[in-house]
């Protein structure tokens, strides 16, 4: 399947930038993934060993990730995971029902023609793979990169932080119950659509494709609580 390619470039990418870049980015997607367990305890002078850098880098993360509700600092204490709060979908599905589509008509109507053929070029490689034999934390990275990629091309950076602020958040909720969730395979099959609407400038559809995956996604957590 596509992710790996993409994770890859990702990666690549993130070389060039700050150090308490590189190590946000690092952290948040550990603690998205809940490869950092909800509670667990986050030591900045093991994680700058872990990843050959300085404290200063990590700890200027850690504070970022601290105002994107990923971590919570105690005085004395230390600095932790925050937890997973189940009873917040509801909150999280109404921003993200009201700006997950915004961001895709945004995009149907802005994005460049290198970033179309990107998100055409995304949703072939969906279509013509298996996902349903796929591991189900690589299908839950993937759906990351292709919600990413959509809010890249909305062309609205304030817009697009706070998508992948609630995005985050959905997904952590989402890994939570993942062993439960037969396949997110359709929920991944889902996106073929949606970026080639916005791929085609339908700003209409593209609009109700996204919020129809924003509600599905509310309903397939629910329907195994």
């Amino acid at each position: 399947m596509m992710s790996l390619a993409v994770e890859n470039e990702v990666a690549a990418g993130d070389a060039g930038l700050p150090l308490s870049e590189q190590a946000y980015r690092h952290l948040r997607d550990q603690l998205i993934m809940l490869e950092i367990r909800p509670g667990e305890a986050i030591n900045d002078s093991a994680l700058a060993g872990q990843l050959g850098i300085g404290r200063t880098p990590v700890r200027e993360a850690l504070k970022r990730l601290e105002s994107d509700h990923l971590v919570v600092s105690y005085p004395r204490r230390g600095t932790f995971a925050t937890r997973v709060d189940i009873t917040e979908l509801a909150d999280i599905s109404e921003i993200r029902e009201l700006l997950e589509p915004l961001a895709a008509q945004r995009a149907a109507r802005s994005a460049t023609a290198d970033l179309r053929a990107r998100l055409r070029q995304l949703a072939a490689d969906i279509a013509a793979s298996d996902p349903a034999g796929a591991d189900q934390l690589a299908l839950m990275r993937f759906d990351i990169t292709v919600h990413r990629q959509i809010y890249a091309a909305a062309a609205n950076p304030h817009l697009e932080d706070v998508l992948i602020r609630y995005d985050n958040l959905a997904t952590r909720i989402w890994c939570l119950v993942l062993d439960k969730i037969p396949s997110v395979a359709g929920h991944i099959a889902e996106h073929v659509a949606l970026l080639e609407a916005i791929a085609d400038g339908d700003a209409g559809l593209a609009g109700s494709l996204a919020l129809e995956h924003v509600t599905s996604f509310e309903k397939t957590v629910r329907s195994v609580l």
